[in-house]
């Protein structure tokens, strides 16, 4: 996950920078340094992953068209989000 995609999962969301800090368990802070491109250490970019991937979340790779996020199909059983 690089910056780009943690604030467009973040925005898919409907999700502030509180709301993603609270739900990992990091700083407001950290998510906003990490949005602008600062580095963090590779567990608390991990931790961001994850937080977002629990919330529904899916990371799409550099597939000739750069790289990207979705929101998992809610229809295919997932939990909801926001419940």
């Amino acid at each position: 996950m690089n910056a780009t995609q943690c604030k467009m999962a973040r925005v898919a969301l409907g999700w502030g920078v509180r709301e993603l800090a609270t739900a990992a368990k990091v700083s407001t802070q950290t998510v906003t340094r990490f949005e602008r491109g600062d580095h963090l250490k590779t567990l608390t970019i991990k931790i961001l992953q994850i937080t977002l991937e629990e919330a529904g979340v899916e990371f799409i790779a550099e597939n000739g068209g750069g790289v990207g996020v979705r929101l998992r199909n809610k229809s295919a059983g997932q939990q909801r989000w926001g419940d």
